[in-house]
């Protein structure tokens, strides 16, 4: 089988492993499954996960993690062969796989700097770019979302990493991907032509995309109800964990069209119904 795993809430809590399911996982592995972790999550390159997974016991291959980012670049590269150069909005984790894409990329901190320092507009300081990229910015300023609206105003295509409005910390929870999102969107009076992340398909396509499998026969595994809208929007069977933000009160009101394919409490039994999707 194809694992599609989200990460907070399902392999770890902040920095806390979720008991035993690393090792869960690693079963699966060593059974012949493939797993590959998706997150929303765009202000890290993709390959920073890897050391902080082992460190969880979570098993971890090639290709093994791909973030909203990294789906963002992905999509833009086979969508919008018209897309030369980008502007980001967000952490250096998005700039990098832009980047390593092979996009032009100019950071709307570079695009502010010029503003402020030359007097010019956005779609000037970031050398007219083809479309803007918007994820999680913890340096966001004023000038950064002028710059981004300029852009978009004078016709670049904006994209969306994703649009959680909030951000878990382990300082309680902070402003989202789509607080940023929202912010350009009504200073540049534009919707953005596609969101990346959770719950739309293409963050799910991308990942099962990356290790040559087909997506409607994956199984997405995470702790929010947007992880199992994502899994029905790719056609994929889903499981629902208990160990993150949802309930099971939460997921019996659901309509039934709605609820996740099997829901589990914890990494026993999570390895009971993955045991139970193999052989079903």
């Amino acid at each position: 089988m194809l694992l599609l795993v989200d990460l907070d809430g399902v392999v770890y809590r902040a920095s806390e492993s979720v008991p035993g399911v690393g090792a869960a996982l690693a079963t699966r592995v060593a059974l012949g499954d493939t797993v590959v972790y998706v997150t929303n999550n765009a202000m890290h390159y993709h390959a920073d996960y890897y050391p902080r997974l082992t460190g969880h016991g979570a098993p971890i291959g090639p290709d093994g993690v791909v973030t909203s980012a990294r789906a963002s670049a992905f999509y833009v590269r086979d969508h919008m062969p018209e897309v030369r150069r980008v502007l980001t909005v967000g952490a250096g984790g998005l700039e990098r796989e832009l980047r390593e894409t092979g996009f032009d990329v100019v950071t709307a901190a570079h695009a502010a700097t010029r503003m402020s320092q030359e007097g010019i507009d956005g779609w000037t300081a970031a050398g007219h770019p083809d479309a803007v990229v918007v994820g999680l910015d913890p340096q966001l300023t004023y000038l950064r979302i002028a710059a981004a609206a300029d852009c978009v105003r004078a016709g670049a295509a904006l994209i969306a990493t994703n649009r959680d409005a909030i951000y878990p910390t382990e300082r309680g929870f902070r402003p989202g991907a789509g607080s940023v999102v929202a912010a350009v969107e009504v200073a540049s009076r534009t919707t953005a032509r596609v969101t990346i992340g959770k719950p739309e398909p293409h963050l799910l396509e991308a990942a099962a995309h990356s290790v040559g499998q087909d997506v409607r026969r994956a199984v997405m595994i995470g702790d929010a109800l947007t992880d199992v809208e994502a899994g029905h929007a790719v056609g994929a069977r889903t499981v629902l964990m208990l160990t993150g933000v949802t309930t099971q009160q939460a997921a019996d009101a659901l309509p039934a069209a709605e609820r996740p394919t099997r829901v589990a409490s914890d990494a026993a039994e999570l390895a009971r119904v993955l045991e139970d999707l193999a052989t079903g």
